[in-house]
């Protein structure tokens, strides 16, 4: 029997040593602790649309919510009526044909994705590259998982492109999976079919998986484009898409893959054994979401704008310089050269004019020297923004 002065131990796996909470879960803690303290903080930091699905959306989803058959568990697969429904709207949109029934895999989220792909593909001590800067949760999650994570650079004078002359030169013997994402975050820069095209060729020769994350390709860009449109794509490439940013959705948690069958049967054996699918009222809602015709698309885009415009303010404000070719649901700004440090300056706007703005270097060390604002806030909350930055910079 354990006696009662017996100090009782347990340790956290190893795996956590290498990773950190995510930085907007730990900042937005502070941010909640400064509004209970009345300061009134304004948010410039997560990329969360403010705004909501289209009316037909959620129509679908309560007159669906009420079907007493409609509670269960889902198919693993999800419900061909959303398999379709991203099938045409990548036909219509992207150009692109998919098999609907083997070629598509809806995820809860796409985030979710990125566990479920690497769980498929890399083995522990196995290599995959990552983009500097690049989304946080491809390396965290690598890490937490035992994959080796490889920096590749985008640099602002490169177009935040991927360097081919420097891949070329790397030992990529144990590389299974390169992580990109077009339309780029944080840094706003647009794909494009030359890029698509060389990254297919270049993952063909060196027997390599390329994973584009696509969710920003409808936001503030008047051509969205799909790698999968690339010839030969399908047999060496995966993408995600999500409904998160393209339709106002982010709380709803619904995402997809494409790829080639083989692919998504590999992908499926993982996901099959950690979720139970998603409700299908959500389903149905999302393959309405899917239908928007492009005065859906360009109604947002209207707000986002806007909102650019005053994002823009915010950066001649502090100083920073900015691509006006950016796209996507942020803007991504260079710190002046009088600036010791980025978070030196974030945390100033935060402190002084309670403005909270991501530091680039949360990105990677080639975002060290930059700064990310969302355009997910609403316009009187921007001009606000910028009147209180104003305040702390004369």
């Amino acid at each position: 029997m354990q006696k009662e002065n017996q100090t009782y131990k347990v340790a956290p796996a190893d795996r956590l040593a290498g990773v950190s909470e995510y930085y907007f879960s730990k900042k937005l803690k502070e941010v909640a602790r400064m509004n209970a303290e009345g300061k009134d903080v304004i948010s410039l930091g997560i990329g969360s649309p403010d705004m909501p699905p289209s009316e037909q959306t959620i129509e679908t989803l309560c007159n669906n919510a009420h079907d007493p058959n409609g509670h269960g568990y889902q198919p693993y697969v999800g419900i061909p009526e959303l398999r379709k429904g991203f099938a045409d709207w990548y036909k219509r949109w992207y150009g692109v044909e998919l098999n609907p029934a083997t070629e598509i895999q809806p995820l809860i989220g796409s985030k979710e994705g990125i566990l479920h792909v690497t769980l498929a593909f890399v083995n522990p001590g196995e290599q995959v590259l990552v983009p500097n800067p690049g989304y946080p949760t491809y390396t965290s999650l690598s890490k937490i998982l035992g994959a080796e994570v490889v920096n590749y650079n985008l640099k602002e004078e490169d177009g935040w492109m991927p360097d081919f002359d420097e891949l070329e030169k790397m030992d990529l013997s144990r590389v299974k999976l390169m992580w990109t994402n077009y339309p780029n975050m944080p840094t706003g820069a647009n794909a494009t079919p030359e890029l698509y095209k060389r990254l297919v060729e270049f993952a063909r020769r060196k027997n390599i998986v390329i994973v584009n994350d696509n969710p920003y390709s409808f936001i503030l860009n008047d051509k969205p484009i799909s790698i999968l449109s690339v010839s030969g794509a399908k047999e060496c490439c995966i993408e995600f898409n999500s409904m998160s940013k393209s339709h106002n959705m982010p709380g709803w948690r619904i995402g997809m893959l494409a790829s080639n069958a083989e692919f998504v049967q590999w992908i499926l054996k993982v996901k099959s054994n950690i979720d139970s699918g998603m409700f299908r009222a959500m389903q149905l809602a999302a393959a309405k979401a899917l239908e928007a015709d492009s005065t859906w698309y360009e109604g947002n885009n209207v707000n986002y704008r806007n909102r650019r415009h005053l994002a823009g303010e915010i950066m001649k404000t502090l100083g920073c310089t900015y691509d006006e070719k950016q796209v996507g649901m942020f803007l991504w700004g260079k710190i002046p050269a009088s600036c010791a440090d980025v978070e030196e300056l974030t945390e100033k706007v935060l402190q002084e004019a309670r403005v909270f703005i991501t530091p680039g270097f949360i990105f990677g060390s080639n975002g060290a020297r930059y700064i990310r604002i969302s355009l997910c806030c609403k316009d009187a909350k921007l001009a606000e923004a910028l009147e209180r930055i104003k305040s702390i910079m004369k």
